[in-house]
């Protein structure tokens, strides 16, 4: 009997390790004109997901990378601009995704942001940055009175006109039309809060809605609609306007269009750069809208990479230091990791294809 045991747990041992195996060999790889990271973060515990960056508002040498741990004893975590962690949140039960925003109104004065998505517990966290300290009182509840919860994308949109700040919730699953949720953050005593003003957002089914931009100055959000493309929806709830304005990039992706980053050559000019996961790519288009069709998103490179299967990205254009001068991407990699690559690089990359 023990020796049957032993033979079923060998079996069982080798069945996971071809397993493994052959779910590894599928994974793209790195190209060997991938574009190098000036630095690669130091490891989390567990499985990086999505990262943001926080610029300081006076010296942006000091700016500040925020990353997610996804597990059921995740949390999130602050790097530095030499990738060195400085910083672990309060344990989180699976953060998914992260953004950040600025001056959040909180009784006569204004802090720093960051919210992720909490999706064991079908909650939004709020933490204040830069020290990391939860403000929500526990954690807000997203979708409630549905069935299908688990929160996992999220964007932050400060309107400009008011600087009212909204978050962008999306989920594992949802239906199409109201796959996403739109709350105005609001504190009350010191706590933050939040209320529901809308929802919308179509969807394939096919996959999952993970990750969502937003762009304020020019007023839109994206979000990829994996293994189908990139939407394009107003921010500006006040609009009452939740007909999708754009929906590009089906044919770009070998499977998973992923992580969105948004780099900003001015107020209205620059670059959406979208996550081609299985290939260890970024799709480059234009931020600016086609002069000969409205809402036109123009496909102009791809860059490769040396991250491994990106699901989140970020980007600024911010002046950082002398290793990122025109700013950086930022992109989650397998390994536990996020990478940091300077712009330039990715310029260079994007003016060669384009010429």
């Amino acid at each position: 009997m023990k020796l049957i045991k032993i033979m079923n747990k060998l079996k069982l041992a080798l069945f996971s390790i071809i397993i493994l195996t052959g779910c590894k060999d599928k994974l793209a790889p790195i190209a060997k004109n991938a574009i190098k990271p000036k630095l690669i973060t130091e490891k989390t515990p567990h499985d990086t997901d999505d990262p943001a960056i926080w610029i300081h508002p006076t010296n942006t040498s000091s700016s500040l990378i925020i990353g997610t741990d996804k597990d059921s004893d995740g949390g999130l975590y602050l790097y530095d601009l030499n990738g060195k962690i400085i910083k672990k949140s309060i344990p989180l039960k699976r953060p998914n995704n992260v953004d950040v925003a600025y001056k959040l109104k909180v009784g006569n004065t204004t802090i720093d942001i960051a919210v992720t998505t909490e999706r064991e517990t079908n909650k939004i966290r709020v933490f204040s940055l830069p020290n990391l300290e939860p403000i929500d009182n526990g954690g807000i509840e997203v979708f409630e009175g549905e069935t299908e919860r688990n929160p996992m994308g999220i964007a932050l949109y400060t309107r400009p006109s008011d600087g009212e700040i909204f978050v962008i919730v999306g989920r594992k699953n949802g239906p199409s039309g109201s796959y996403l949720w739109q709350y105005q953050l609001e504190s009350i005593n010191g706590v933050v809060q939040a209320k529901i003003i809308r929802k919308f957002g179509k969807y394939s089914g096919k996959k999952e809605i993970e990750a969502i931009a937003i762009d304020n100055e020019l007023g839109y959000i994206y979000y990829s609609d994996e293994q189908t493309g990139i939407r394009k929806y107003l921010a500006d709830p006040s609009k009452n306007d939740n007909n999708e304005i754009a929906f590009f990039g089906q044919n770009d992706f070998k499977s998973d269009n992923e992580g969105i980053a948004i780099y900003k050559k001015t107020e209205t000019t620059g670059y959406i750069l979208v996550s081609n996961q299985q290939a260890n790519t970024f799709i480059v288009y234009t931020r600016e809208e086609n002069s000969n069709q409205e809402n036109k998103h123009i496909k102009i490179a791809e860059i490769p990479t040396s991250t491994v299967e990106c699901d989140g990205a970020d980007a600024t254009s911010i002046q950082l230091n002398q290793a990122f001068p025109k700013g950086m991407l930022v992109a989650m990699s397998n390994g536990m990791t996020f990478h940091y690559y300077d712009w330039n690089l990715i310029q260079k990359e994007i003016d060669k294809q384009k010429n």
